[in-house]
């Protein structure tokens, strides 16, 4: 399970979309989940790269040792790569082999040129190369490698935005969210144990509720909380604040009024990290500058 910020994220895309485009409530709710859930499709679709890019690495050697004329290192391959324990512990996953069988979309093919390509840049790189020279590998290794070939080719590959942007519009926004959820896959794996189950964003009932309430109450209180919002400014008017700082300030002044449980700064801190992401440059200092002033209004612990 990710924490509650991607959750958060989501709800102010989901305002910042019906504020540019609205539309019946029930629809508006149904369509957040939906957006949710397709974050999860995007998850598995990076994991199955990886283990594309090790079937691809199969594939290779496979057709180096069916050549006529052999050279050494096709009759002796190295297999490091395709031994990673934590790349197999992917391929193994139950959970994605499962979801996988349902959704062959998120399948990768082997003559796939970004495949093919990024393959091709994995095995020419300093990294690889440094990799595949070293002896007895320890799976604290082998899980370190992983986690840098994933950031490297993948999280950070503009090809690969590029070509989920183009596959799923809605993924080039959750590109952080999913990079991260694989992230902390890769750092869940235990050497000795089993891993059957994969990360959720919306791990149970409860956290589904949250995303509802959060949604419903941002929403039917919109007007309320904006002018909550306006006594608050100083020397700005509202009609100058960015739509999106105007959503990121409301849904946080929604969740300081409807979820007491939740300590105020936790709920500022939340808010600042998801302006770092949807926001402008300097929108964090507003509104950590806000909401703090909020709080301290209201005697909020």
């Amino acid at each position: 399970m990710l924490g509650r910020r991607q959750i958060r994220e989501k709800v102010v895309k989901t305002l910042y979309s019906y504020y540019q485009n609205p539309l019946k409530y029930d629809i508006l709710e149904k369509n957040m989940l939906t957006e949710i859930d397709k974050i999860y499709h995007l998850y598995i679709y990076q994991l199955n790269f990886m283990v594309a890019l090790k079937e691809l690495a199969e594939k290779q050697i496979e057709i180096g040792k069916n050549k006529y004329l052999k050279t050494d290192a096709e009759l002796n391959p190295n297999q490091k790569f395709i031994s990673n324990q934590v790349l197999k512990k992917i391929e193994e996953n139950r959970e994605r082999i499962s979801f996988t069988s349902k959704h062959k979309e998120l399948q990768w093919e082997m003559h796939d040129d970004l495949l093919v390509k990024t393959f091709q840049r994995i095995i020419s790189g300093k990294r690889y190369k440094d990799f595949m020279q070293e002896d007895n590998l320890s799976y604290e290794e082998d899980q370190k490698f992983i986690g840098k070939l994933f950031l490297r080719y993948i999280a950070e590959n503009e090809d690969f935005h590029e070509h989920i942007e183009e596959k799923e519009l809605s993924w080039s926004d959750d590109f952080h969210i999913s990079n991260s959820m694989v992230q902390k896959t890769i750092g869940y794996f235990k050497e000795h144990e089993e891993s059957h189950t994969l990360i959720r964003m919306i791990k149970d009932r409860e956290d589904e509720e949250f995303a509802r309430k959060l949604l419903r109450e941002t929403h039917h209180n919109w007007e309320e909380n904006e002018e909550k919002l306006e006594k608050r400014l100083e020397n700005w008017d509202l009609e100058r604040i960015s739509l999106m700082d105007k959503i990121i300030l409301i849904t946080g002044i929604t969740e300081i009024d409807r979820f007491p449980l939740t300590p105020s700064r936790v709920i500022i801190n939340e808010y600042i990290e998801v302006s770092k992401v949807y926001a402008n440059e300097k929108s964090n200092i507003f509104v950590n500058g806000i909401l703090d002033k909020y709080t301290k209004e209201l005697n909020r612990i």
